[in-house]
């Protein structure tokens, strides 16, 4: 393989990787801020206060409880319209960005 095709190759590559890193930071920050949204009802260190934790739920959990919400099928004004306002796509970040907390309270 020439050399020149090889330095292109690699340049290609860690552009790639940059651009990966940067797209995944600002996921992380976006996920942060939906957060702070659910942290005004749910405590985000996993104690409760009568509210469901949510920090380290099951990613598919989450989202399927969302969606419940989204839909009418789970109870909920307050929820309903919280779900309303996500994209699936917010709510699967989301579910992320929650699924990896833990919480030192956490039960």
């Amino acid at each position: 393989m020439p050399t020149s095709l090889l330095m292109a190759l690699i340049i290609a590559a860690a552009f790639f990787v940059l651009n990966a890193g940067a797209a995944a930071a600002a996921d992380n920050e976006r996920a942060a801020e939906l957060a702070a949204m659910c942290a005004s009802c749910h405590r985000l260190d996993g104690r409760d206060r009568g509210l469901p934790s949510i920090i380290g739920m099951d990613k598919q959990t989450f989202i399927a409880a969302m969606a419940g919400f989204k839909s009418g099928t789970r109870s909920s004004s307050i929820m309903h319209a919280v779900a309303l306002q996500l994209s699936d796509a917010e709510i699967a970040t989301l579910a992320a960005y929650l699924g990896a907390l833990t919480g030192e309270g956490k039960r």
